[in-house]
């Protein structure tokens, strides 16, 4: 298809910033909103690991609210969380791997469906993974918004970051807040690509796997739940680059369900379904958990734990 006749049909346009509310056949991206919580999903539960012993050691976690450091996305700010495990008195003086989180609450949230820092402390402790920090990212909110625009403003920034499929979030990343990481923590952290994981939901998914598409000599992991490879942004573009790009050195864990959303932009389960057949096609490590369940993070917190022990065990 030339330029003229993709520009013709539309599709250098980002439907959802152009037409918000626009209905199609009866039809409205706002139905993604009955894929938040289904029937699909009353089977999954967080994992055992997310209900520490008594006797496992709390990491402790500190909070940056109204983080406003980036010249990558100048006029935004965001909150930051990072975690650091409890190692007692072990002695330990090695390196940390590292686990960086796109909505970052969401996962770091003790009464969420993942209660990402309760998994730590479980398998830290347990010594089925390293030592490891938690770094937890919130999408930007713009300095408009701050002051009390609508909603419709963060919600696009958030977009911009997550899924536009460039390698600006990924620099972001490494260039920006993990430098702020490291200053706060002060602990030797690995540089190797493989003790790196990247992960997130829905937009956050896309976002996880673009990063490392970008930069798999930094991320050599990605865990993405009910990713958007869908039209937004060019997001359904990955399975044919999957496809006709030498294969780069990323092990990658994909997670959707039947119920996951399906609206005009696209539909979420066959999206994922086809990324996991052309992973599968170029010979990717790779792992595909499609379950019952909708567009949230039920069914990925059941398999949290089993997740990190796949990818670090």
């Amino acid at each position: 298809m030339d330029l003229e006749t993709y520009q013709g049909h539309g599709l250098h346009l980002v439907f959802k910033d152009e037409y918000p509310n626009k209905t199609v056949n009866g039809r409205t991206n706002s139905e993604i909103l009955d894929a938040l919580d289904t029937s699909g999903d009353v089977q999954y539960h967080p994992c055992p690991e997310a209900y520490p012993g008594q006797d496992t050691p709390t990491g402790e976690v500190q909070r940056y609210k109204k983080w406003s450091k980036s010249a990558i996305y100048p006029g935004t700010e965001r909150t930051i969380s990072i975690y650091v495990p409890n190692l007692g008195d072990s002695g330990y003086s090695g390196e940390y791997k590292l686990l960086v989180f796109q909505d970052g609450d969401g996962y770091s949230n003790r009464a969420g469906p993942i209660r990402a820092t309760k998994v730590l402390d479980t398998l830290i402790h347990n010594r089925e993974i390293g030592p490891a920090i938690g770094l937890f990212v919130n999408s930007g909110v713009p300095e408009s918004a701050v002051t009390g625009a609508d909603d419709r403003q963060v919600l696009r920034q958030r977009s911009i970051e997550y899924d536009t499929c460039n390698g600006k979030y990924a620099r972001f990343l490494i260039d920006e807040v993990i430098p702020f990481m490291e200053s706060e923590v002060g602990l030797p952290m690995s540089e190797n690509p493989k003790d790196k994981i990247i992960c997130g939901i829905s937009s956050g998914g896309i976002c996880a796997f673009n990063a490392a598409w970008h930069e798999p000599a930094y991320f050599g992991n990605v865990i993405s739940h009910c990713g958007s490879f869908i039209n937004d942004r060019g997001g359904n573009q990955f399975q044919y680059l999957v496809r006709s790009t030498e294969r780069k050195d990323i092990k990658v864990f994909l997670q959707s369900g039947e119920m996951d959303a399906d609206i005009i932009l696209g539909s979420w389960p066959l999206a994922n379904q086809t990324l996991a057949s052309a992973l599968e096609y170029a010979g990717y490590d790779f792992r595909f958990e499609f379950g019952t369940g909708g567009h949230n993070l039920r069914h990925g917190g059941s398999l949290f734990a089993e997740t990190l022990r796949w990818l670090w065990g």
